[in-house]
């Protein structure tokens, strides 16, 4: 920013010290006057002291206008971060895959049910067997299992079965201590409601006939997530087809 400044000057006038007074009297015409002046000596006139003119205050400082500071250079551009590896895409559920069931030892509750009430006759013998077990402080070795036994139009009959290391005591009404299936299969997984199930077993029945597989009078599912615990339409089911 440019600041104005101001000059001051002073100048010295010199004024004559002494004004010669002259009395006119006595009928001193104005010639005479003039003459007794004239023979006078002119007094040297005085040294005009006229005074060097006092040397001008220097100008305050002219503050230069700040100089524009030069803009600092833009830091350089961040490097681009190096994109983050791509994550592994998720392979697709097995579908048909072809595998050999183990046994395993299993408390298990016989029972049937009509279709439109399946999945809590279903949850009901599950609770059954778990009370059972933890009362006894024994623990699941597995996840929980249902084998469809026969099935018509209108209901089923089944086996719940959950796979323990030691044998339970007291076993209640239709319970019993078995092993659960064994032998080739093929495997299938189900995402979502029970009642959508449909769905799964209609695409299980079109591969078996696309590759002419002939399967046994049974299906097993097993459940990975907790049926008690898992909202319906979260259930994760592995189906198994025993193939003759």
């Amino acid at each position: 920013m440019n600041r104005p400044f101001l000059l001051r000057l002073s100048v010295a006038m010199l004024i004559p010290a002494a004004a010669i007074s002259l009395s006119l009297s006595g009928g001193l015409t104005g010639a005479l006057v003039t003459a007794a002046l004239a023979q006078s000596p002119s007094p040297s006139p005085a040294t005009s002291a006229s005074p060097s003119p006092e040397p001008s205050a220097a100008p305050a400082a002219s503050a230069s206008p700040a100089a524009t500071p030069s803009p600092s250079p833009a830091p350089p551009a961040a490097a681009a971060s190096p994109a983050p590896a791509t994550a592994p895409v998720q392979t697709a559920d097995p579908f048909g895959f072809e595998m050999e069931l183990e046994p395993k030892k299993v408390v298990i509750a016989k029972g049937s049910a009509n279709w439109d009430s399946a999945f809590d006759t279903l949850i009901d013998s599950f609770k059954a067997l778990g009370t059972l077990l933890e009362k006894q402080g024994i623990k699941p070795s597995g996840n929980p299992m249902i084998v469809y036994t026969s099935t018509d139009d209108t209901g089923f009959t089944y086996l719940a079965e959950i796979p323990v290391d030691q044998d339970p005591k007291n076993l209640g009404k239709d319970m019993s201590i078995g092993k659960s299936p064994e032998g080739k299969a093929l495997k299938f997984v189900h995402r979502g409601s029970y009642d959508n199930m449909d769905n799964t077993y209609e695409a299980i029945t079109n591969h078996l006939d696309d590759k002419k597989l002939e399967a046994k009078d049974t299906f097993i599912e097993e459940y990975l997530t907790d049926p008690l615990k898992t909202a319906e339409d979260k259930l994760v089911i592995n189906v198994y087809v025993p193939l003759k």
